[in-house]
């Protein structure tokens, strides 16, 4: 079987175009940079995983509904080790070069690898709306170094999201004080958003 190839960008596109810490809110800007030519292209997974001179793109999606935001616990089994046993509030995974058209990876592309990845950890039985709201990078963790984030929003009219996946756990919607309680046991990128998720949420 032959190894995933994975959607990656250099990291001297982030350098060239402000690289920063925490999160970002011009998505825009940086998505149109890594999405046009050459800058864009694949490696296999192994390899990008130990590389940071590259970044690999990943959707980070944040689900609401009512003002609650949707949390899991990733289990032993998932694809990242890393992250494993850690509390999430984003969904999200590799783009990979089975979403392009052939060699092409634009912005169509990523919409649709955004589509085939929330597929396939949830089962989403709902009205939703969804915006892609910042950048995410950190460079404290060996994970964060290998890969930048897009964050989305998905505004979900009722509470019908179920897992899809054995390696999402406890899954459901949590009042947002609950959550910041919980948040010493989140994942890095979840930590990052919770403290602020007042700007992710309210942006337009």
């Amino acid at each position: 079987m032959s190894e995933e190839m994975i959607l990656v960008v250099p990291r001297t596109e982030l350098d060239r175009l402000g690289d920063f810490q925490g999160l970002h809110f011009e998505v825009e800007r940086y998505l149109s940079a890594f999405f046009t030519p050459p800058a864009p292209r694949f490696m296999p997974r192994s390899a990008a995983e130990t590389d940071p001179s590259f970044k690999q793109i990943i959707p980070y999606a944040i689900f609401t509904h009512a003002g609650r935001v949707l949390s899991y616990v990733r289990g032993g089994k998932g694809g990242e080790k890393r992250l494993s046993a850690k509390r999430s509030i984003g969904i999200g995974g590799h783009m990979n070069d089975t979403d392009g058209a052939g060699a092409a990876f634009d912005m169509g592309a990523y919409e649709r690898a955004l589509a085939r990845e929330i597929g396939e950890e949830l089962r989403i039985e709902t009205p939703y709306r969804q915006r892609a709201v910042a950048l995410l990078n950190d460079d404290s963790t060996d994970v964060g170094r290998v890969h930048i984030g897009v964050v989305h929003v998905f505004e979900c009219e009722t509470d019908a999201v179920a897992c899809g996946e054995a390696v999402i756990t406890e899954l459901a919607f949590h009042e947002q004080e609950a959550l910041r309680l919980e948040r010493e046991r989140m994942e890095t990128w979840s930590q990052i958003c919770m403290d602020q998720l007042h700007l992710l949420l309210g942006r337009p």
